[in-house]
């Protein structure tokens, strides 16, 4: 190759191309435990965007949203807004934590086991809240050896367990033939605690059960990667 061929495609590359190919390679071999939070942000952001240098992107975004959490949090319209974000990277942004929900999701289903103790059974339903904004109202029903048959989304938005009826409830337990059932529902920006309508609507579906003898076996309120249990707290 001539000089001047070897320069005007010199020229032409991704000046970024090499940092880029280092951050791939250092996350290969360490992994992402290794990065701060902007580079993390980094390496992710150049997928999405191929030519051009995202770090000061990266630190753009953690700067608006005010910490690396609060970037995958904000909401995709808003992400989209931001100056050399778009849609194609809002969306990739957005894409990490529902990935990660799916991922978790489909560990605890897999290794579940019988929820026949209040630990398990808030185990089993962290996943189901991880990174939800509103809140969400689950439903799993059982055999008698406390495994498993279904989990169903109830509700979700402003007081979805509030707004829960009875006749969800017991079309839910019918159908899978249950022989019991656990309430999951999240109190988000909150703490597992439960409050006063939290214990009556609970002992209202557990009456309501009781005559089909298909048991409540407990409630659990999940909030922050935290959760409680009415039973164990002795509201059950």
């Amino acid at each position: 190759m001539k000089p001047e061929e070897n320069e005007r495609e010199q020229r032409g590359r991704n000046p970024h191309e090499g940092h880029r190919e280092r951050l791939r390679r250092r996350f290969a071999e360490e992994g992402l435990d290794a990065f701060d939070d902007h580079t993390a942000l980094e390496l992710l952001l150049s997928y999405a965007i191929p030519r051009r240098d995202v770090n000061t992107l990266a630190h753009e975004l953690i700067r608006r949203f005010g910490s690396f959490d609060g970037v995958f949090d904000a909401p995709l319209y808003e992400l989209a807004a931001v100056s050399g974000v778009g849609e194609r990277s809002a969306v990739l942004i957005k894409l990490v934590p529902q990935l990660a929900r799916k991922y978790q999701l489909s560990r605890v289903k897999r290794s579940a086991g019988a929820l026949n103790d209040f630990s398990r059974a808030g185990s089993y339903f962290l996943p189901y809240f991880y990174g939800v904004g509103e809140e969400q109202v689950y439903l799993a029903t059982l055999d008698p050896k406390c495994r498993v048959i279904g989990c169903h989304l109830l509700g979700s938005g402003r007081e979805a367990f509030a707004a829960v009826t009875v006749k969800s409830v017991l079309e839910a337990a019918l159908r899978d033939r249950a022989f019991a059932v656990i309430l999951a529902h999240n109190h988000p920006n909150g703490v597992p605690v439960p409050s006063r309508d939290d214990i009556k609507s609970t002992e209202k579906l557990a009456a309501a059960l009781e005559p089909l003898e298909i048991k409540l076996s407990d409630h659990i309120i999940v909030a922050d990667n935290e959760f409680a249990s009415l039973k164990e707290c002795g509201y059950m």
